[in-house]
């Protein structure tokens, strides 16, 4: 299938699923009152929790910036910025968040960064990214069982197969990224295969520049597995950048003058919502984020604002995040257009 063609059904998939989702939220509601209730929320507070959407997206620049920097591979801050605007952007469009290291790795070859590098660097971004939600999932199971035994017990099962799909997602990329010589085995194996299947021909130079680049791969790999206390910064940075996409509920909850339930409480339930629809096949967990929330946010977002605050929460958390990136891309995008073009 071509690129476009693929672009085009990606863009139908997400329009479909946002409409659904529009509809089976909505459906039957007064959109007016929702939108003379959403008004009343203080726009300081929502503007901190913008905030929160910003920072998430530059720690993840910052986190590429000091891995690139270990490999001393050069790249300037806004460069890396724009990496993780990219990667952001086609994460939320994509099924399973599948788009965003792709469209990366091309636009880091732009800049010259060698293929293997990108690749590594990417894998140890995904792996912390995805094991910090892991752990604080698997926290949770284990001792937060008065927590989900309140706000969960409705979605119990959904939260489970998330848990379930993470961690196993986890452990297939610390195989790859660490078991080099397996990782060197299945890109060999997979080449023989589509060249079996007739859609790739049976030329040696390919066969030699691929196994250039798993060796490239591997010697990248292992650097990394001899420098520990880069894993170890990379996690605490990735952790704190989890906790700040988190946050934007807690700042709408604190936009409506509500009080009586802590900080920690509602980062940790909107934790549970992403543990939960991470690894779904959907575009941003758009439709399943939206009713999770409504059920798990129920006895705290009482009355009339449960609604108001999914409305808040989720249209700061995913959909800023998908405009703010947006932007950010399309200007990448000319960028490199015009550097083709030598103008």
């Amino acid at each position: 299938m071509s690129s476009k063609k693929k672009n085009i059904l990606n863009a139908v998939f997400l329009l479909i699923v946002f409409f659904l989702t529009i509809y089976s939220v909505f459906k039957g509601e007064d959109l007016s009152d929702i939108a003379d209730t959403i008004t009343e929320a203080s726009p300081v507070f929502l503007i901190l929790g913008v905030s929160c959407v910003v920072f998430f997206i530059w720690a993840e620049s910052a986190i590429l910036h000091y891995l690139f920097g270990t490999l001393h591979v050069k790249a300037k801050r806004r460069t890396c910025f724009m990496y993780s605007a990219i990667g952001f952007f086609f994460s939320c469009i994509t099924p399973s968040a599948g788009g965003g290291q792709p469209a990366q790795v091309y636009y880091m070859r732009k800049n010259m960064i060698p293929v293997p590098v990108a690749t590594v660097v990417l894998m140890v971004v995904t792996i912390t990214y995805k094991s910090v939600l892991v752990i604080a999932g698997c926290l949770l199971a284990v001792f937060g069982r008065g927590l989900l035994d309140r706000y969960l017990y409705e979605v119990m099962p959904v939260f489970y197969l998330g848990l379930t799909l993470n961690v196993v997602f986890c452990l297939a990329m610390l195989i790859l990224a660490f078991h080099t010589s397996l990782a060197k085995n299945i890109a060999m194996k997979l080449l023989g295969f589509l060249v079996r299947l007739h859609i790739l021909k049976d030329k040696p130079s390919r066969t030699e520049r691929l196994t250039l680049t798993m060796d490239h791969y591997n010697e990248t790999a292992l650097y990394l597995r001899q420098h520990k206390e880069v894993l170890v910064r990379v996690t605490l940075l990735t952790f704190c950048q989890r906790i700040a996409l988190f946050s934007v509920t807690y700042f709408v909850y604190k936009a409506f003058g509500l009080r009586g339930t802590h900080a920690v409480t509602l980062i940790l339930l909107q934790s549970t919502i992403s543990i939960s629809a991470d690894m779904l096949p959907l575009p941003g967990g758009m439709g399943i984020s939206e009713h999770l929330f409504l059920t798990i946010f129920d006895p705290i977002f009482y009355g009339d604002l449960l609604l108001p605050a999914m409305v808040l929460s989720r249209g700061i958390a995913y959909y800023v995040q998908l405009l703010f990136s947006a932007a950010v891309t399309l200007g990448a995008h000319i960028l490199v257009d015009r550097r083709q073009k030598g103008t």
